[in-house]
């Protein structure tokens, strides 16, 4: 295997620089959408329109359409039929940010992506990863009208299974362009044993699985209910007949509201409790300083992450906190793909041409 470079060639900061960018507005965006689910605005645009839904209103006729349009879901009919136009146009503005957004992202992430690759600036490999990373936020826009949709005719939200969708391909997004920009810094690859890899690869699917269920709980608001800790339901584990009451029994872990806020708190003793062995493994392995900094920091922030879910619970969901949960989620699964990256095996690779070079010949 070919050692990689120790220092990072300057060529490489346009790029690390363009991905940072990226990474921040999708994180962003997540914690964007999150106020929009907390304010029961995704549903006030019904209308999926690309690139004319840019502009928002700019008339009071327009706005009458739009609040008129609205009006026709069974959200509006069944949950805020005593709504005033002033209050429809601060959940629309919630909705309308984060499709902005969703927007933004795509042109910042597209036209520099366009100008590397027309510099010739981007190994295959390189070029690659981030041609699978532009389909899958091109397939997270249809994703996002698939949720909304979820919520137009019948349902007077959008369906759990949707919005969890939605929010993991997202991090899944947003951990490819990590792993990437951690791939670009050049560093040496990590000697390490085999369970330190095994355990980062386990945690950082582990925080997948959490996020998922957490995405479900926000769903079917089961964060509203059972609001005591460390016992749920009057027990440390409820009853089966509350938890499986639904048939078939699959169907309870991901409808039953008991069951799936029962599922997100053991997620979260398991990742709280694979976090710390993996910190005291990587301290006993003396693995080195990076990789038990890593450890330290991914089980500090783990224990942080599970405090602010107790106090989330116990204080019934109020949107600060709320997004203060969401907010160090993605620091949990940042931290994770940093570990886990930082003790994989790479193979050689030259992750792209030097973009010095490409500059000299335009300049």
């Amino acid at each position: 295997m070919t050692a990689i470079p120790e220092q990072q060639p300057s060529s490489l900061r346009a790029v690390r620089a363009w991905l940072l960018v990226v990474a921040a507005l999708i994180a962003l965006m997540v914690l964007v959408g999150g106020a929009t689910r907390l304010t029961e605005s995704g549903l006030s645009i019904v209308e999926w329109k690309p690139v004319t839904g840019a502009l928002p209103p700019l008339s009071d006729a327009q706005w009458e359409q739009a609040f008129d349009a609205y009006k026709s879901i069974p959200q509006y009919i069944q949950l805020n039929s005593d709504m005033t136009l002033a209050e429809f146009k601060t959940i629309f503005w919630w909705e309308w940010s984060h499709r902005l957004l969703g927007r933004v992202i795509g042109v910042v992430y597209l036209l520099p992506f366009l100008f590397f690759l027309w510099r010739g600036a981007l190994a295959p490999e390189l070029k690659r990863r981030l041609w699978f990373i532009f389909a899958l936020g091109a397939l997270q826009g249809v994703v996002g009208w698939w949720m909304v949709a979820s919520g137009l005719s019948e349902r007077t939200e959008v369906s759990q299974y949707r919005l969890a969708t939605h929010l993991v391909l997202a991090l899944l997004i947003y951990a490819a362009i990590v792993w990437t920009l951690r791939r670009l810094d050049g560093r040496p690859p990590m000697v390490a044993p085999a369970r330190l890899r095994l355990a980062s690869t386990v945690l950082v699917g582990l925080t997948f699985v959490q996020l998922h269920l957490g995405a479900l709980v926000a769903g079917l608001r089961a964060g509203l209910m059972y609001n005591t800790w460390p016992e749920i339901d009057g027990g440390f584990v409820p009853s089966a007949a509350r938890l499986w009451y639904e048939a078939p029994w699959w169907r309870n872990l991901f409808e039953n509201a008991l069951t799936v806020q029962f599922e997100h708190r053991m997620t979260a003793y398991v990742l709280f409790a694979l976090a710390a062995w993996h910190m005291f493994d990587a301290i006993r392995s003396g693995a080195g300083d990076a990789a038990v900094s890593g450890a330290r920091w991914l089980a500090a922030v783990i224990t942080l992450q599970a405090t602010l879910g107790i106090l989330t619970l116990l204080y019934q969901v109020p949107i600060v906190l709320a997004l203060a949960h969401q907010a160090v989620a993605i620091a949990v699964l940042t931290l994770a793909v940093l570990q886990a990256e930082r003790l994989a095996q790479r193979r050689a690779r030259v992750e792209m041409q030097p973009l010095s070079m490409v500059f000299k010949q335009t300049g």
